[in-house]
């Protein structure tokens, strides 16, 4: 299935675009049939029928565009596969016990450094833990009696399980040269040529970011806070269009996080921190990053969901300071506030469908050079100064068609967006939002 296809439905026609994944997969899409085996699964748990509740509750897990879980039952027995990343959750379930355990990476020797922060780790969890198998494997594991084995247990500590298996691997390997990679055969390869302009991207974005902090004028003593903007929409976009795994994915994860702390710091020295660090990936060699670039499977998102109104309160509470930035012809500035609205809501919620795919087309414009060396073929400029106000609507309107069926009364008003600059047409169309109605069929 093309990506368009996944995001716009198969009735719209559409040319074939390449099938890339963007951002942080979340679980919060779920078919009507996803939530009745949940339905289910709770019921026969309460009737003691284990068996027949797993099977559901994996039912309720799988998304069939991903094919993520797969299970067999047999001899009085559950046995499955759970994908999540570069990792695969195996386990067994009966009437007595259900266990799960996801081989993370292997050790030649005990080294105290990656022992110690397992222990951390495992100090943090509340269901599962990390273990050391009998063949020289880091593993973590979970295992809990049938009796004691809700659905919502499972989920849970399913969902710890898989996300730190998944994250600890490439963190390890990176950290640690005495710990070495497992086979991960079900992780599908990206082309050198993707991987090639997600490099360069990276690249070209921190270089004109820190040049425009350095050289732009808009001094960062005096004007500390447009600096953070420049710095926190660089860390969300990169989060977003890259969607590596390890080392940078959790570096920005760190950023951001150190930045937001109630650490009693002023905003001019997190800018410097984050500078230093976008300073660091400058440094990495391309050989480690194209070590973090792959396409998989995911079960577990790692946001939670959220409604419309915390997402307009947001936008409500940030858009108007891009005005002034605008009005005096600082707009590299002023943009950037757009799109850390639209990055920071990606990279902390699983938002509403319909919000998702606006977002990623607002990307899709803002940075349409970086998608067309990824092979899109859609324009939504006319030249490097004029936006194509036709091929915009139409992409409008094949997100509102694709949404029909759930979000029977959700609606763009096209009239109130206004395409004569993109700061402009990026304010206007984030103000839409608040009109917006995502009342799901009942």
């Amino acid at each position: 299935m093309s990506f368009f296809d996944k995001i716009f439905g198969k009735n719209i026609e559409t040319e074939q675009q390449p099938d890339i994944q963007f951002g942080r997969y979340t679980d919060s899409y779920k078919s009507a049939e996803q939530y009745d085996a949940w339905d289910i699964a709770l019921e026969k748990f309460e009737e003691k029928d284990y068996l027949e509740s797993y099977s559901n509750f994996f039912n309720y897990l799988n998304d069939k565009k991903e094919n993520n879980v797969v299970w067999s039952r047999q001899n009085g027995s559950i046995k499955f596969e759970i994908f999540q990343g570069s990792k695969i959750i195996i386990g067994e379930a009966n009437n007595k016990e259900f266990r799960a355990i996801a081989k993370v990476v292997k050790t030649e020797s005990l080294n105290i450094g990656f022992m110690r922060r397992l222990v951390e780790t495992n100090f943090d969890l509340k269901y599962s833990k990390f273990a050391l198998d009998n063949d020289n494997n880091i593993v973590i594991v979970f295992s809990t009696s049938s009796l004691d084995s809700s659905p919502y247990k499972l989920y849970f500590a399913l969902k710890e399980l898989a996300t730190n298996a998944d994250k600890q691997d490439d963190l390890l390997l990176d950290e640690f040269d005495s710990l070495k990679a497992l086979s991960n055969t079900h992780i599908k390869e990206i082309s050198t040529t993707e991987k090639e302009a997600k490099f360069q991207f990276i690249h070209e974005k921190i270089t004109s970011v820190l040049e425009e902090i350095d050289s732009g004028k808009l001094s960062p003593d005096k004007y500390p806070g447009a600096t953070a903007y420049l710095l926190l929409d660089l860390c969300f976009r990169l989060d977003f269009l890259i969607s590596s795994e390890g080392y940078m994915t959790d570096l920005l994860e760190r950023m951001q996080r150190k930045y937001f702390e109630n650490d009693g710091k002023a905003t001019a020295q997190k800018n410097l921190a984050m500078k230093k660090e976008f300073s660091k990936l400058l440094e990495r060699p391309k050989e480690d990053y194209f070590k973090e670039m792959y396409q998989v499977k995911a079960t577990f998102g790692i946001t939670s969901p959220v409604n419309l109104d915390k997402i307009v309160s947001f936008i409500n509470g940030e858009l108007g300071n891009m005005d002034w930035y605008h009005e005096n012809n600082h707009d590299k500035v002023a943009l950037a506030i757009p799109g850390y609205i639209t990055g920071y809501c990606l990279f902390n919620y699983a938002v509403p469908k319909p919000i998702r795919e606006l977002f990623l087309l607002y990307f899709q414009i803002s940075e349409s050079e970086y998608f067309k060396k990824l092979g899109f073929t859609n324009s939504y400029w006319k030249d490097a100064k004029t936006l194509d106000s036709k091929a915009i609507k139409k992409a409008l309107e094949q997100i509102q068609y694709a949404n029909k069926e759930i979000y029977t009364k959700f609606k763009i008003n096209e009239s109130a967006i206004d395409f004569a600059s993109f700061p402009v047409f990026s304010k206007t169309l984030l103000q839409q939002f608040q009109e917006f109605d995502l009342s799901k069929r009942e």
